[in-house]
């Protein structure tokens, strides 16, 4: 066993139990935004949502006229929205200069007579470099869990829909649990500062408080007191992560670690962490069947067709289909012998976005974390696993399986995937640049 593995984190987690009807599966991103809009509807005490953004467009607006009209008719709810710091004070990637969701957030509440506060997370100085990749809505005693950010295409507000995966959970200690991580290490510090205000502090001016936060959260977790160890029932434990070897990219390892007989992993970007590689490696070894889902280049979100002016960030899902096409390369036995199984999602040109695993029929690992060196060391990350041993979500758990790959392909050899020759010239003459220069591996570590 690696020394990564020598104070194994795995047993020793403590768990919520949970009950199986207090656990619900959406069936898509439509869903969800209707879940979303009654859960705010009915709220009688606490709304907190937290996502990467919240996005200035019709779906963005909808969330944010429902909060507004739920604090009208309960003034007395605690309403909390948490957004990026830096992501909400830029505009979209490729979009030209844009003044970011913060002015329209600041607009939003110039313009109501109720309070809706949005705060700002700054994870770091600059975004490359690490952003609020936190997950959940908090709705009273409800945890709504999603990978998805508010807009648009996450919402399927129109024709196009990004797909994740939607989880609700309905369990007030898993709620307190994740708003007091919010309450105490996120509100309570110095660098966290509303953006639907005036007048802003710049990013530079809080630098040392930037520091101070980010020191804080590698320390910090979700308080599980109120939990258990070893419980022999179904439950869920909340994990943070943030940082080197953190307890929620262990906790990945050591599921992949614990596989015997399955074990199925989403990701929207392929490019896995070695210590993720090692372990797939590994269990492949043992005779583990593995199911891996990620998205065909075309339904990566920062796809650009062939046929609009070419942008340096419509190289990205050309570098994932290189990574992917060198892994099954190097696992193309394992993938003759149909041990391992690597699936393309694409439905039209809508996009795709789940992350997570499922290990043999007992756990289920729900999060945001993208299972790349981005997530395992920059991000602000967090997941909810699900530990299951007595099967009573296999149904439920099979069914979204079936719908995820309802719009998948088997790739049988690496052949099956397109190379440098194959790319639009002005992809292909960017990537050989990349690659003479040798800065390749630089940006697969924060990509």
């Amino acid at each position: 066993m690696p020394s990564f593995f020598k104070r194994s984190l795995l047993p020793k987690l403590r768990s919520f139990p949970l009950s199986a009807d207090a656990f619900g599966i959406l069936s898509g991103a439509a869903e969800f935004r209707r879940c979303l809009l009654e859960k705010i509807a009915g709220a009688r005490h606490r709304i907190t949502l937290v996502a990467l953004y919240l996005q200035q467009d019709e779906a963005g607006q909808e969330i944010l006229d429902a909060l507004h009209a739920a604090k009208a008719a309960r003034p007395e709810l605690e309403i909390v929205v948490l957004v990026d710091w830096l992501r909400a004070q830029r505009g979209l990637i490729g979009a030209g200069k844009q003044p970011g969701n913060a002015a329209w957030y600041q607009a939003q509440t110039a313009a109501h007579d109720t309070e809706v506060p949005i705060y700002g997370v700054p994870v770091q100085t600059r975004e490359l470099f690490g952003v609020l990749h936190l997950k959940g809505f908090i709705v009273d005693d409800c945890v709504i869990y999603s990978g998805a950010s508010l807009n648009n295409v996450y919402l399927h507000k129109f024709d196009k829909y990004r797909f994740d995966r939607y989880h609700v959970l309905q369990n007030k200690a898993l709620a307190d649990s994740m708003q007091g991580f919010i309450q105490e290490n996120l509100l309570a510090t110095k660098a966290v500062h509303r953006l639907d205000l005036p007048s802003l502090p710049s990013t530079r001016s809080l630098r040392s408080a930037i520091g101070d936060l980010r020191s804080r959260l590698k320390k910090a977790s979700y308080d599980t007191h109120g939990g258990t160890v070893g419980h022999f029932g179904l439950s869920v434990s909340p994990l943070l992560g943030v940082g080197k070897n953190n307890p929620l990219s262990r906790v990945i390892c050591e599921l992949i670690a614990s596989a015997q007989q399955q074990l199925t992993i989403c990701t929207p970007y392929f490019n896995l962490p070695l210590p993720v590689t090692r372990e797939i490696n590994r269990a492949l070894e043992r005779g583990v069947k593995i199911d891996i889902v990620v998205g065909d280049k075309t339904a990566n979100d920062f796809y650009i067709p062939p046929s609009e002016p070419f942008k340096v960030i419509a190289a990205l899902p050309y570098l994932y289909e290189l990574s992917l096409r060198r892994f099954a390369k190097r696992h193309q036995r394992m993938i003759d012998s149909g041990l391992l199984n690597l699936h393309l999602w694409r439905d039209g040109d809508n996009t795709y976005h789940l992350k997570g695993m499922w290990v043999d029929d007992r756990y289920t690992l729900l999060t945001g974390n993208n299972l790349n060196p981005r997530a395992f060391r920059l991000d602000l990350e967090n997941g909810l696993l699900i530990d299951d041993p007595r099967r009573e979500l296999l149904e439920p758990r099979s069914k979204e399986l079936e719908a995820i790959f309802v719009h998948t392909q088997r790739i049988s050899s690496f052949k099956d995937l397109e190379t440098l020759v194959d790319y639009p010239p002005a992809v292909a003459r960017f990537l050989r640049r990349v690659s003479r220069v040798r800065i390749e591996r630089l940006l697969y570590r924060i990509l």
